[in-house]
């Protein structure tokens, strides 16, 4: 088998007039911006996919009946037996905001160095032009199609994907019975394996807040009244212990474990090792498991609790001698199959009860189930077949990643096969500044999906 070079995709690129075509309009998605979480531009960009998909020869429904529109978009084989193959992906994005640095505007597309940089590019509008990309070079060779594809693209996944249950519950029926669903992305390893994914973790945010008095007090207290600050503190610290496992009751029994074949895949294909975690984040504090087994069964199959961010009293310059009245945190619990949201909250709070912390006040934020797959369906290993043929260091299959997203949802709407591979790379730094992707492996993704089409003939 003979694999193309990054410089003989980047030509191919360069000279595929459908592909430079839609290239021009990843620019302009790029551009537009929308973000769930500051409600900006939603609408605008559900209405600019909605031009896009038509003309590309789409049936368009944009629903707009919660906070973010719903966007579906059908192409229908003219063979009335044809299966039917779904895109889920999403058009909203996290902030580019300035406690990030990028170096040119995040929002225009720019290139340097066969890398294309911009808030989407990987995080997930450049997967949706480029599977939309694939889909009009199959037409515009083939005139017709083997198989029905359907794009579902939801506006709020960063956020949740608020409403998304009730969109798929609305349109159900007609979404029932695919062969395969394709999830909105995935990347490439640090050994350039493209990793296929079957499912994520769950998870649940929540707000800790303590107060303890009705307005700060003079610090000369400090010996005789408690301080909302180490009251919180020792809350929370007594959730976890020091090797990091979650100490409320409960909590483990309702994991469900991993089967032979999901605990196989994680042994055989995972990438992930301490000693990476150290060199990439300049880890200065011991990790909490290192012996390779362990740290892979905690790192995909067990839930985590996190403190995202906690804070109390007076941050300013100088010194202020006070008893805060007011501390509060903000935490999550990445979830694994089988633990539901708002159960491990109320979990939570009853171990802080029993625990002596009665007055920590627990606000729920956000939350998803977590889904799992042993990749063993028929279409998921038609796909890993077929991307062996465009990744020369091979591939790397896995049950789940350790990240979030409304897998759970989606599977309990529709209960289709599910996967994720994408065009992304180790170091495409999602969520971050000067978020990137290779044009190379942007131009092979097009091609994979492609040959996904053309399986079905």
């Amino acid at each position: 088998m003979v694999f193309s070079s990054e410089q003989e995709q980047l030509k191919k690129f360069e000279e595929d007039v459908i592909a430079q075509q839609y290239f021009e309009v990843l620019r302009k998605l790029i551009a537009k911006k929308s973000i769930f979480a500051q409600q900006i531009g939603l609408k605008e960009v559900a209405i600019y996919l909605q031009e896009i998909f038509e003309q590309a020869g789409a049936e368009v429904t944009v629903d707009d009946s919660y906070l973010a529109p719903f966007v579906i978009a059908r192409f229908k084989s003219s063979n009335p037996s044809a299966k039917t193959v779904i895109f889920y992906n999403h058009y909203d994005t996290v902030p580019a905001d300035n406690d990030q640095p990028w170096t040119e505007d995040p929002f225009t597309l720019s290139v340097r160095d066969g890398v294309m940089y911009g808030r989407g590019v990987d995080d997930d509008k450049g997967h949706i032009v480029a599977r939309l990309t694939a889909l009009q070079k199959y037409v515009e060779a083939k005139k017709d199609l083997p198989v029905n594809i359907t794009f579902i693209m939801e506006g709020a996944e960063e956020s949740a994907s608020t409403d998304l249950d009730r969109y798929l519950d609305k349109y159900k029926e007609e979404l029932l019975g695919a062969d395969l669903l394709v999830w909105e992305q995935g990347s490439r390893n640090a050994l350039g394996q493209l990793e296929i994914t079957g499912g994520n973790k769950g998870i649940v945010t929540f707000d800790a807040k303590v107060k303890s008095a009705d307005v700060d007090i003079h610090s000369s207290f400090g010996g005789v009244i408690d301080s909302s600050a180490w009251y919180l503190i020792n809350a929370l610290t007594s959730l976890r212990g020091k090797d990091g496992r979650i100490l409320v009751e409960g909590i483990y029994d309702q994991v469900i474990e991993p089967n032979e074949r999901e605990s196989a895949l994680v042994e055989e294909f995972a990438r992930r090792r301490p000693e990476e975690l150290k060199e990439i984040y300049g880890l200065e504090l011991p990790l909490l498991e290192e012996e390779q087994s362990k740290f892979l069964r905690r790192y995909f199959f067990e839930p985590a609790l996190n403190i995202e961010g906690i804070s109390s009293g007076y941050q300013g310059q100088g010194v202020k001698t006070i008893i805060p009245s007011q501390a509060q945190a903000k935490l999550e619990v990445r979830l694994v199959p089988g633990l539901e949201p708002q159960d491990v909250l109320e979990k939570i709070h009853q171990q802080l009860i029993r625990n002596g912390y009665p007055e920590v006040e627990l606000t729920y934020t956000l939350g998803e189930m977590s889904y799992r797959s042993d990749m063993s369906s028929p279409s998921i290993l038609n796909v890993i077949d077929l991307a062996k043929k465009y990744y020369r260091e091979g591939v790397a299959v896995l049950p789940t990643s350790a990240g979030t997203g409304p897998m759970h949802i989606v599977y309990d709407a529709l209960q289709v096969p599910m996967m994720a591979f994408g065009l992304g790379h180790a170091n495409s730094r999602d969520h971050g500044g000067d978020e990137n992707v290779r044009l190379s492996d942007y131009y092979t993704h097009i091609e994979l999906i492609e040959e996904l089409i053309a399986s079905y003939e």
